[in-house]
């Protein structure tokens, strides 16, 4: 059964190493008949969480910019990517901005599969364990989400650095394995 896909890719750099990891489960993901759309985050306009509470009663946000459409995104996939670099062991502030503005809404993003992709220069695994903790802890807040896989891209500091890991094969296999 064909799936629609959604991936975020929080990285800066259009073919960074998270975002390559991106494309390769990409790849498998539409080898495999899925519908995948890329969302590249730092493109879009996704202005901070104010915390005025007004989404708790309204479910939509004061704030006027592009997380209603990213949110309508989440809300009609069965799968949700969410790639991150790591920046001193957690998430980039581009992929905390919108898991904090999906409050409006968040309720709503429910029986969703995840997977998550982080790429660091770091080659240990067990360090990359703080920034899948922040993942598990937006999934704990989601009714009925369910994690899938992680890919670990690591050892990866310039661009380009990840073609030579075997996290590439493993997102490659995730995608087709959706």
């Amino acid at each position: 059964m064909s799936k629609k896909i959604l991936v975020l890719s929080g990285s800066h750099r259009k073919g960074g190493n998270s975002d390559t990891l991106c494309d390769e489960f990409i790849k498998g993901a539409q080898e495999s008949g899925h519908q995948v759309e890329k969302i590249f985050i730092n493109d879009k306009k996704i202005n901070y969480c104010t915390g005025c509470g007004v989404c708790n009663n309204t479910h939509k946000c004061i704030l006027h910019d592009d997380m209603a459409e990213i949110i309508d995104k989440m809300l009609a996939a069965d799968v949700i990517v969410m790639a991150t670099p790591v920046y001193f062991y957690n998430m980039n502030g581009q992929m905390k901005t919108l898991i904090d503005r999906t409050v409006p809404r968040y309720e709503d993003i429910s029986g969703k599969e995840f997977y998550f992709i982080v790429a660091a220069a770091d080659d240990n695994v067990a360090n990359m364990q703080r920034t899948i903790e922040g993942f598990r802890g937006y999934l704990d807040c989601l009714p009925g989400a369910i994690e899938k896989g992680v890919i670990y891209g690591v050892g990866a500091w310039q661009v380009g650095e990840i073609k030579n890991s075997p996290a590439m094969e493993q997102a490659y296999s995730a995608g087709k394995n959706v």
